[in-house]
């Protein structure tokens, strides 16, 4: 008799976990964790993140060994786009499912419009309660697909490859939805770098006016002192203001261009500027040896801006276009970045005071 009751309880058990079991099944547990394991823990340990759309447009971040982050295997990546896709990728939160009424529906427009994202990680062969660590490679370790915004911009819709549920996504601490982070247009990773060279690291600069050839001249660093040369008729100028020729010399030590142009020129008018003679030619070489130039151009005053006395500008006194990066790129610098070192050779000279 009591062994029958000793198995009639254990059945008993044994059927309510059962039951237990199939409940949990047939509820939320549809989706698995990894269904929505779109956040990157450990950001520290990225190696690259590839981007790509459905029109063949691509991105590769690639960290380098000394920690600099570049794109395309070419150009820098801006520090602050870099600081944006990782933190955008560490705080990635899953709010809810798809609604089942409208599943079909985000799947058809991922289908056809979706950015995918692949995460690759340096991750270890033996990770030992993450003290002991050997055998490091990289490793891709996250593939998803980033949709478009909810109807009230709010979040964001995401599918894990070979998921087939997709997910309404948000970031921690942002209000919006975070699809444009995940961008596959260069001009939104660039770094706008023209010079960053510190004054200890200068050994030349050579300030080019073709209009002004009189006011064209060179700056060598010669120890702690300056030699100021005339290009015109290579004569050293001995006169010259102190303080206004290391502001001068300072200011390299960060300029950026505004924007890229490429897209915005038609190329007929960009050829047309670059053939045109320069603004300026300002040239940096730096204690290595390794040159970083930028070379000018005026842009037309389409604003017709005026002076006080009512006359029109010649040219735009708030822009100017330029070549940069060996020419590679033709980019739009401002004068409010760029006045510290678009100097004449007369604005450092001191003319003697004339005695009446």
């Amino acid at each position: 008799m009591k062994k029958n009751r000793t198995a009639l309880i254990i059945a008993l058990i044994l059927v309510v976990i059962a039951i237990v079991v199939i409940i949990s099944k047939s509820g939320n547990s549809t989706f698995k964790k990894s269904d929505m394991a779109f956040a990157v823990k450990d950001t520290a340990s990225v190696t690259k993140i590839f981007l790509a759309d459905k029109k063949n447009r691509s991105i590769l971040l690639e960290r380098m060994p000394d920690g600099e982050w570049r794109f395309n295997k070419e150009y820098k990546v801006r520090p602050s786009g870099v600081k944006m896709i990782l933190e955008t990728v560490n705080k990635l939160v899953p709010k809810a499912p798809v609604p089942i009424s409208a599943h079909n529906n985000i799947i058809a427009q991922m289908a056809a419009a979706s950015v995918k994202v692949e995460i690759y990680q340096m991750v270890y062969r033996i990770n030992l309660f993450d003290k002991i660590k050997l055998f490091p490679h990289e490793k891709l370790t996250k593939t998803y697909y980033v949709g478009s915004a909810t109807a009230d911009n709010m979040g964001t819709f995401m599918l894990m490859e070979g998921s087939d549920y997709p997910f309404i996504v948000h970031m921690l601490g942002f209000r919006g939805f975070v699809g444009p982070r995940y961008s596959v247009y260069a001009k939104d990773w660039r770094d706008h770098t023209v010079f960053n060279t510190k004054l200890a690291d200068i050994k030349s600069v050579i300030i080019e006016i073709p209009k002004e050839p009189e006011n064209s001249f060179r700056v060598d660093a010669i120890g702690d002192d300056f030699k100021l040369t005339r290009l015109v008729d290579g004569s050293v100028v001995n006169g010259y203001d102190t303080l206004k020729l290391l502001n001068f010399m300072t200011a390299f030590a960060d300029l950026r261009f505004e924007s890229l142009m490429d897209e915005y020129v038609e190329p007929r008018k960009k050829d047309s500027i670059i053939h045109s003679t320069p603004y300026n030619i300002i040239t940096l070489i730096d204690m290595q040896g390794d040159t970083s130039q930028a070379i000018t151009f005026a842009r037309p005053n389409e604003k017709q801006a005026m002076d006080t006395q009512g006359n029109m500008y010649v040219s735009d006194v708030d822009r100017l276009y330029a070549l940069v990066n060996d020419k590679r790129d033709f980019v739009m610098l401002q004068f409010f970045v760029f006045d510290r070192v678009i100097r004449p050779l007369s604005y450092f000279e001191i003319r003697e005071a004339i005695n009446y």
